[in-house]
């Protein structure tokens, strides 16, 4: 894009913390590239501002959308004025589309964009044994992809295991011919591992799962993508497993997040 100007559509990305975000380095190049006259830009909103800046939001006539991640997916689903059903089923958005008098519908592509990425580096997940760690909105998305993808079994760990449980229950109801379980941090018994919380993204976190039971024959893969190399997968790369960078899986969502929005 030459310049911004009075006809540049805005989008916006809600985060907390904002610094990690990578949505704007590969969307903007896409609008660039598609000729849209729009700019994706950050914004650092708190969780206890959350509502006031969407109601705010709602009256910016030339924002076009928002792009959500860490830690609103949740939240910000219930400021939504229409969900699609695969967010409804979630109970996450991390795409939001502003329609005419401020309206906005949400959707959730995490799941969708994980599945993808996994395959864009010759990685099925149909048949695997799969442990994720995590009861969040990127957590219940990727769960809700991994079941739908065909997976033998879902394993579900949460530091709440009571937040395990009600995702398994949702789960169950949708996929009943997959075998689900609530597991422990131990990932024995599995063929692809995956941390789908933000435990890695700030320094001194704690492990999401016991990086001890990892074993050579095991996939890594990790939903953050900064640091890139998350403390999760330098351990699992010393145990000599197949690891998978963030990065893919928003890869594969930014073109579904431009024609969500709009854009395209």
């Amino acid at each position: 894009m030459s310049e911004i100007t009075g006809k540049t559509k805005l989008y916006a990305i809600v985060a907390d913390p904002i610094l990690q975000v990578k949505t704007p380095q590969n969307l903007n190049p896409l609008f660039e590239a598609h000729g849209i006259d729009g700019v994706l830009v950050p914004m650092h909103v708190p969780a206890n501002h959350l509502a006031d800046w969407v109601n705010a939001m709602r009256g910016v006539l030339n924002l076009g959308g928002m792009v959500v991640t860490v830690p609103h997916k949740t939240a910000i689903a219930q400021l939504c004025d229409e969900l699609t059903p695969a967010a409804a089923m979630v109970g996450a958005v991390n795409v939001i589309r502003v329609e005419s008098g401020g309206r906005l519908v949400g959707d959730i592509l995490d799941g969708r964009g994980f599945v993808a990425g996994l395959r864009a580096h010759g990685i099925e997940p149909r048949g695997q044994r799969a442990f994720l760690a995590g009861a969040g909105g990127a957590a219940n998305a990727i769960a809700f992809s991994l079941a739908e993808a065909g997976v033998s079994l879902l394993t579900i760990h949460n530091r709440t295991r009571a937040k395990a449980q009600e995702m398994l229950t949702r789960l169950r109801e949708a996929y009943p011919g997959v075998e689900m379980q609530v597991g422990s941090s131990d990932p024995t018994g599995h063929d692809l591992v995956v941390n789908a919380t933000s435990l890695g993204m700030a320094p001194g976190d704690p492990y999401p799962l016991d990086v001890e039971a990892l074993q050579s024959t095991q996939i890594v893969a990790e939903i953050i993508m900064r640091p890139e190399m998350t403390p999760l997968l330098v351990a699992a790369q010393g145990k000599n497993c197949r690891i998978q960078l963030g990065m893919p899986m928003l890869a594969a969502q930014v073109e579904l997040m431009a024609r969500f929005m709009g854009a395209l």
